[in-house]
């Protein structure tokens, strides 16, 4: 899609709720994503439900998403971080990330964090580095546990 003088069509982001296409979110997380494959419908709803959502939209299409997992106060997790391949390449990313850290509700926080495998170039633009202790980072990792077999 483009916009006047064949600019690319700005993206809108909307952190309300009630805008985001659960059904969009779902089909790229549970069949495109790297990280959340397979994941059910009811445990994707349970996440934005409980999270700060952010949908990027042209025209009434949502073409990007991101949620934050956060306590308001002190910590904010970065997850779920996507746009529509085929609306790559056209700023979407930087744009719905540059939404994400300017919310006034994230704002003054100790410690923001993010997991990504080959988004660090555009992470860093906005102050995401490396751990600067990643020594005392632990975790506990089901890499696949969408894709399991449930008993």
């Amino acid at each position: 899609m483009t916009g006047p003088a064949g600019l690319p069509e700005t993206l809108r982001i909307s952190t309300d709720p009630a805008e985001l296409d659960r059904d969009a979110v779902h089909a790229m997380m549970a069949r495109q994503s790297d990280w959340a494959r397979g994941i059910p419908r009811e445990t994707q709803d349970r996440a934005i439900d409980n999270s700060l959502c952010f949908g990027g939209f042209l025209g009434a299409t949502q073409v990007a998403f991101a949620r934050v997992v956060t306590d308001y106060a002190t910590f904010a997790n970065l997850v779920d971080v996507f746009v529509l391949p085929e609306h790559r390449g056209k700023g979407y990313s930087k744009a719905l990330v540059a939404a994400v850290v300017a919310h006034p509700r994230l704002q003054g926080l100790r410690r923001f964090r993010l997991d990504t495998t080959d988004a660090h170039g555009l992470y860093a633009q906005f102050g995401f580095k490396p751990a600067a202790r990643p020594e005392q980072v632990m975790e506990r990792w089901f890499p696949g546990l969408y894709e399991k077999p449930r008993d």
